[in-house]
């Protein structure tokens, strides 16, 4: 659906949210806390952005996107590029981090990790359920939408005179609560640990920001020969370069989005050979099998790896 950017507003150090809304004047569709949709950008980019607006307001959504100087270009060409008036096609909502049903909540949010704990914030207060919000940032100016966030349940914690968030405190305040986290990968790893060791992993939910970082030492480093059998392709592919990239250099079309190992969109078919498992969206038994992979992060695990491309 095609939306146009009504408005831009400077929301913290490099983060700017922007309100996107229909170009034909209709409702746009209704979305959950913790949705996102994916942005066509003006060079043919699609990334994906959390929703972060009211949601009540059907008549327009709202992004916010970190300026990543050091990025894949994404947030650069959005700060750079996105001005009012400029039209832009997206997707419909969708999410892989749904808001459960439970009697409290915590949350703890990272910097720009905040967006998608907004609306989760927005839905549980509406309804009266007690929360708990725990936001580290850089520095002061790092804080986003804390107009959106003054009560006595939020715990700001500014890393240049507080340090990190207590997560000793964080896992204590969680006992009986549905525990919400999204943010850095340092982050999230830390806690989850925290989590696995109070036996309490089916209580903590987490949103990834971030690629999983994979050592250098470790499997598949090296390159591998890669047939596209739909295509009648064989190429190889090289350290350094990923499936899909491979993919796209032979010249075949083949669907992506975040480009993270996160939402599923380039996922495809194997049909012979080992998988080097990269992704966050596979669950462990699926990677077991060794049927599907997505072809943005993983890669082969020995020498020899064929698609249905």
């Amino acid at each position: 659906m095609q939306v146009r950017v009504t408005a831009t507003r400077w929301e913290a150090h490099r983060v700017t949210s922007f309100e996107l809304a229909p170009v034909d004047g209709q409702n746009l569709p209704p979305w959950s806390p913790g949705a996102h949709i994916d942005v066509r950008l003006p060079s043919g980019t699609v990334r994906q952005y959390s929703l972060c607006g009211d949601l009540a307001n059907r008549q327009a959504y709202r992004i916010a996107v970190l300026e990543l100087p050091q990025g894949r270009g994404g947030s650069l060409e959005v700060h750079r590029e996105l001005r009012a008036g400029t039209v832009l096609t997206i997707g419909a909502p969708r999410s892989n981090f749904a808001l459960v049903d439970a009697d409290r909540y915590v949350f703890v949010a990272g910097g720009i990790g905040i967006t998608p704990l907004l609306p989760m914030i927005q839905h549980v207060a509406e309804r009266g359920i007690k929360w708990e919000l725990f936001y580290g940032a850089r520095s002061r100016e790092h804080f986003a939408f804390l107009g959106r966030l003054g009560n006595d349940s939020v715990h700001l914690v500014a890393q240049d005179t507080d340090g990190l968030i207590d997560l000793e405190q964080v896992v204590a305040e969680s006992v009986g609560a549905a525990l919400y986290c999204c943010g850095p990968r340092p982050l999230m790893d830390a806690l989850s640990a925290r989590m696995l060791r109070e036996h309490r992993t089916a209580d903590l939910h987490i949103e990834h920001f971030g690629a999983t970082a994979v050592p250098s030492g470790d499997v598949a480093q090296d390159g591998f020969d890669l047939e596209l059998a739909r295509s009648g392709v064989v190429v190889t592919v090289p350290a350094g370069q990923s499936v899909l990239e491979a993919v796209r250099g032979a010249g075949v079309d083949h669907p992506s989005s975040c480009e993270m190992g996160f939402c599923g969109t380039c996922e495809a078919r194997v049909l012979s050979g080992a998988v080097d498992h990269r992704d966050e969206l596979l669950t462990e038994e699926e990677k077991a099998r060794g049927t599907t992979m997505l072809i943005c992060v993983s890669r082969a695990a020995g020498e020899r790896l064929a698609l249905d491309i």
